[in-house]
């Protein structure tokens, strides 16, 4: 781009200046014209008036006049042309009174002049009809290239004095590109901690250069969490495969050793855990690849009294639920949600679940508590990471995989909303508050 530039500039610049040098070569070819033609009228009015000699001998502006006669004498000449032949005999066309010419004459050997001359015609002059002639030496330039040499001499240094300083000027801006480049060139997928040396400047490079260290300081958690959730997976997906395996290996070897029936009744109960180890990872899948279910309005009282209905609670499930609070998003997926949600706190609570839904400063408010063991206030946050188990008490036994929360968090913040984990009102158990964007057809 940058060669186009300057191959385009001297374009340009070489007609631009050829349009200029012509300009000026017509504007002085026309003023010496003019002036020719001024000093022949003058002359021509004095010869009509009186004797050519009184008037043409004293020296003129133009120095070079001559007065011809029909038969191509001098008559009368200006002291420059005093003993000359004449300067041309250009002969105006019938009918007309004036010729423009550029006629070279040779004087002498050595001599040849050319001249921006211009004749008009004089009428019952002394010497009879006669031709005045006012003429000036062709200037220089003029007649020879010098000018449009020095001209393009002129262009090509410009040009290549731009040249230079545009290809220097680019590879200065260029280089720290290129220093980007090789360095970004050397980090692997194995090695994502090297990061871009950021200058002091607060120019463009410098921002350029925090963008991308922020965009690979994001690359590498994205790659740590799935190399950590791909550990954690396969180690998820081993145990409940070893057990399955094992007491299938037991029944076969020894048929007699344990009833057949309770034998697959603890492998269908394994192989339902391995089921929903595996859906639960293919929903975390899909919300990470983005896809959404249709969007629908979804009322969240009704919403929480139909999943309260289907699911099989040991406890008691208390409701306070606000008629009309509308959010907009996939049903099905905000259902996973509040599924997840019932059946983790229905899983530690002691004797009751409450759920509340209400709203606040145009936010939809849903707030999951049990009676249960409660959550540090350290670990809040981790209970929201794929595959995490605090203690005993939220372990494998307890029948959860840990992905619940994990699931339902990346559902919040794919609806644009957030779950997080918070004090207890009640001083006890475990409360988790759910805010989404509050739907425009909201009915308060």
């Amino acid at each position: 781009m940058t060669l186009i530039a300057i191959i385009v500039f001297a374009v340009v610049l070489g007609t631009g200046a050829f349009a200029t040098w012509q300009v000026v070569e017509n504007r002085l070819a026309a003023d010496l014209v003019n002036s020719a033609a001024e000093a022949a009228g003058k002359t021509v009015q004095d010869i009509e008036r009186g004797s050519a000699d009184d008037v043409v001998l004293p020296v003129t502006r133009i120095n070079r006049i001559q007065v011809v006669a029909n038969d191509g004498r001098v008559v009368a000449a200006s002291p420059a042309m005093k003993g000359k032949p004449p300067i041309t005999r250009m002969l105006p066309p019938p009918g007309g009174t004036r010729v423009d010419g550029t006629p070279c004459v040779s004087f002498s050997a050595s001599e040849r002049t050319c001249y921006v001359a211009v004749g008009l015609r004089a009428d019952h002059t002394v010497h009879g009809d006669v031709m005045v002639y006012a003429a000036t030496p062709e200037p220089q330039s003029l007649r020879s290239n010098f000018l449009e040499i020095t001209l393009a001499l002129f262009s090509s240094a410009l040009l290549a004095l731009l040249g230079w300083g545009t290809w220097h000027l680019a590879g200065r801006t260029l280089a720290p590109v290129e220093r980007i480049r090789a360095e970004m060139a050397e980090i692997t997928a194995s090695d994502l901690s090297r990061r871009m040396p950021v200058s002091d400047s607060e120019d463009e490079m410098a921002q350029l250069t925090g963008t991308i260290n922020a965009t690979l300081e994001r690359l590498e958690r994205a790659v740590e969490n799935q190399r950590r959730f791909a550990s954690d997976a396969s180690h998820e997906l081993r145990t409940p495969l070893t057990g399955l395996r094992t007491k299938l290996e037991l029944a076969i070897s020894d048929p007699g050793a344990e009833d057949p029936l309770a034998t697959m009744r603890s492998v269908l109960a394994d192989a339902e855990r391995l089921q929903v180890l595996i859906e639960d990872l293919l929903l975390l899948a899909r919300l990470d690849a983005g896809v959404r279910g249709p969007p629908e309005l979804v009322d969240l009282a009704e919403l929480v009294t139909s999943e309260v209905e289907n699911h099989q609670a040991r406890h008691e499930v208390l409701l306070k639920l606000d008629p009309g609070v509308m959010v907009r998003g996939s049903r099905l997926q905000l259902g996973r949600l509040l599924a997840n949600l019932l059946a983790n706190a229905d899983r530690h609570a002691v004797s009751e679940v409450r759920v509340q839904v209400g709203s606040l400063r145009g936010e939809a408010v849903m707030e999951i508590t049990d009676d249960g063991l409660g959550i540090p206030a350290g670990e809040r946050e981790r209970v929201f990471q794929r595959f995490t188990r605090l203690d005993s008490a939220r372990s494998r036994d307890a029948g959860g995989t840990g992905l619940g929360l994990p699931i339902a968090r990346d559902i919040a913040m794919a609806h644009r909303g957030r779950l997080y984990a918070a004090d207890s009102t009640t001083g006890r158990g475990a409360r988790f508050v759910l805010h989404l964007p509050l739907s425009t057809a909201f009915r308060p």
